[in-house]
């Protein structure tokens, strides 16, 4: 029967996504105490300006009230007369406003002609508003000699057309700055004090906070190397909770890890000591021989013995190094299912020719390529092969295919004995052999091919070949691992003989 066998596309090039590595803070205490301190060292000048605006605010109310005061009780003596304007102060009023020994204080009475009346020309004129209220008192600050003052100011409307007479009595800002300081020292000094107790008051705060974190650390370091028990959650607290029910979960699997791996180890030397016991009883045999005859069955018997010794060796160190397979030791690449496929069925083609048994490849006809270890599924196909070409009589099938119809598949069938529906689920345990056969085997073929699908993040299963005669092995590998579905490629469609 012929195959037809197309030319394997060149794999997808491209490599496997990199690590990304993140770095923690060290110290979870001190990324707690600065997550406290840097807000409160943010706030600190915040809280300096608006104390300031405060204070100015407060500072300026009573000497604004004290200025608006004198501009009323001018405006009280101002008459207008037309555009005449006379003012009846009288000079121990004048006096008064001079008095201050402190401030500088300024007075100013203006004629609508601009004209001063009475009183200091230094003051500069102020803004005409768009609308001008009868003796409203008005604010603003300015500049005389310079130097910086507050004045309060007030329009007095003489008649239509007419610019309104102006009163203004000004004054330095000392006595209003020394009251601003005051009221920002009264207030800042103590938060110098504030500042550092409440950051030593924060630093013991956690260092007593995470003293849980700390009994537990001590009680991990005390237990002894082969305590995998769980940690008692009890008295952990409710935020670290969550981190040692995981830890836990951690332990417990690899508490199994370890019970797996003595009980291989127990498996693996008994199945090791029945080759060893008959290579000495017939190395025995063989040394007692003089018969060249007898002796050379008996060398021939040895040598099929190492054989078999010797592939279990080989299976165990696979199975072995498929359990610690990881990026570091085994490096993910792109892999063409479909080339892969083609080669290994190839390797297969003079066994099966040896046993009758007609050997096919079916492709899907377009490369499908995964990320994944070239090495480990050559080992899984492999198995799955030299499982079927074992258990399958002469004259019988057994086919590998690729296929990608949702996901990618690899599918190996064969229409030898089958495998009772029993007994599927055993099959991929270490050592476990089908009874009712003479087929040899170690009984590790198929759980190495389990070890590397379940390394692959793929699901293997078995199933009743066609027509519920034999086996049907089938690897379905999930979409995250895909990185190209090509269109159907030219391939070369020349015949290849996989089979009589």
């Amino acid at each position: 029967m012929l195959r037809r066998l197309g030319k394997p596309a060149p794999a997808a090039r491209g490599g496997s996504n990199p690590f990304v590595s993140f770095e923690y803070p060290n110290s979870l205490f001190g990324e707690i105490l600065d997550w406290m301190l840097a807000p409160l060292l943010l706030l600190w000048p915040i809280s300096i300006a608006a104390t300031n605006h405060v204070a100015s605010f407060l500072a300026n109310q009573p000497y604004d009230q004290h200025l608006a005061d004198n501009v009323t009780a001018i405006v009280k003596l101002v008459k207008i007369d037309g555009e005449r304007v006379t003012v009846n102060l009288p000079a121990s009023a004048r006096t008064v406003l001079r008095t201050d020994e402190t401030d500088l204080l300024f007075y100013q009475v203006v004629a609508p002609n601009t004209r001063v009346v009475q009183g200091d020309r230094e003051i500069p004129w102020p803004p005409l508003p768009a609308r001008i209220e009868d003796g409203k008192v008005l604010f603003r600050d300015d500049r005389i000699d310079a130097e910086n003052v507050r004045i309060a100011y007030a329009f007095i409307p003489v008649r239509n057309g007419q610019p309104p007479a102006v009163i203004q009595v000004a004054e330095t800002l000392r006595k209003r700055e020394a009251l601003s300081s005051s009221i920002i020292s009264g207030v800042l000094l103590p938060q110098f004090a504030i500042i550092p107790l409440a950051v030593i008051l924060v630093y013991m705060g956690l260092s007593r906070g995470i003293a849980p974190l700390r009994l537990l650390q001590q009680r991990i370091h005390r237990r002894r190397p082969s305590d995998l028990s769980p940690i008692p959650v009890t008295r952990v607290p409710e935020e670290v909770r969550p981190v040692v029910v995981a830890f836990n979960q951690m332990m417990s699997r690899l508490e199994e890890n370890l019970q797996a791996q003595q009980r291989f180890i127990a498996q693996a030397a008994h199945q090791m000591r029945t080759p060893l016991t008959g290579l000495k009883t017939q190395t025995e045999i063989a040394l007692s021989e003089t018969d060249p005859a007898q002796m050379r069955h008996a060398l021939q018997l040895i040598a099929e013995s190492t054989d078999r010794a010797s592939h279990m060796i080989n299976q165990l160190l696979i199975l072995a190094r498929t359990e610690a397979s990881h990026e570091k030791l085994h490096q993910v690449v792109p892999v063409d299912l479909g080339q892969l496929a083609r080669e290994v069925a190839g390797e297969w083609v003079m066994r099966a020719l040896a046993k009758r048994i007609d050997l096919g490849f079916e492709d899907c006809g377009q490369p499908v390529v995964i990320n994944g270890i070239p090495l480990l599924l050559r080992e899984l196909l492999t198995n799955l092969v030299d499982n079927a070409v074992k258990y399958t009589p002469a004259g019988g099938h057994v086919t590998v295919r690729v296929r990608d119809s949702h996901q990618p598949v690899i599918e190996v069938e064969d229409d030898g004995i089958g495998i009772a529906p029993e007994e599927r689920e055993s099959v991929f345990e270490r050592f476990y052999r089908v009874l009712g056969t003479d087929a040899e085997g170690s009984g590790l073929g198929l759980p190495i091919a389990a070890e590397i699908a379940e390394l692959h993040q793929a699901r293997i299963e078995l199933q009743a070949g066609r027509n519920g005669r034999g086996s049907l092995f089938r690897i379905e590998f999930p979409l995250d691992r895909v990185i190209a579905r090509a269109e159907p490629a030219a391939r070369n469609s020349a015949p290849y003989p996989f089979g009589p």
